[in-house]
């Protein structure tokens, strides 16, 4: 018995289940792609694959897959402080997963409010911006570009 508890207790001590990473989903409709990376290789690639395209990025966490930047202004492409409501503020998000053997899913959101609500929690908020949004065209060219390499 005493051999069983310490086994259990071993196993739950080797997980490790800190993560920066935020416990949310991409949102419906969120580009997809898959590359031959690993998931920190990928994420800095496209941490810079943005950053190229003028999308600035505030955070990137290589090791647990996820980067986001402010809220953007998409007429100056420059943080701003505006209140986030409406599609001229927006705010993209990435995440990246493993895929089959030496290949990352990446999965890339760009959202914004199109309403407040004090009920509810800023994140049920966020959606997709349509296709044609200069922002989300800039994110599926910089994924192009991933792929390509």
């Amino acid at each position: 018995m005493r051999a069983a508890f310490a086994l259990v207790a071993l196993a739950i001590a080797a997980c490790y289940p800190a993560t920066s990473r935020p416990d949310v989903l991409p949102v419906p409709g969120a580009f997809k792609v898959e590359v031959e990376m690993f998931v920190p290789e990928a994420t800095r690639a496209l941490a810079l694959a943005l950053h190229d395209d003028s999308i600035p990025i505030r955070r990137t966490v290589p090791e647990d897959g996820w980067l986001e930047s402010e809220w953007i202004d998409f007429a100056t492409m420059q943080p701003t402080r505006r209140r986030p409501l409406g599609p001229e503020v927006v705010r993209v998000r990435a995440f990246v997963s493993p895929g089959r053997a030496n290949h990352s899913i990446i999965e890339v959101e760009t959202v914004y409010r199109p309403v407040v609500s004090p009920a509810r929690p800023d994140r049920t908020l966020e959606e997709q911006v349509p296709t044609g949004h200069p922002v989300a065209v800039r994110v599926q060219r910089a994924l192009e570009k991933l792929v390509e390499q």
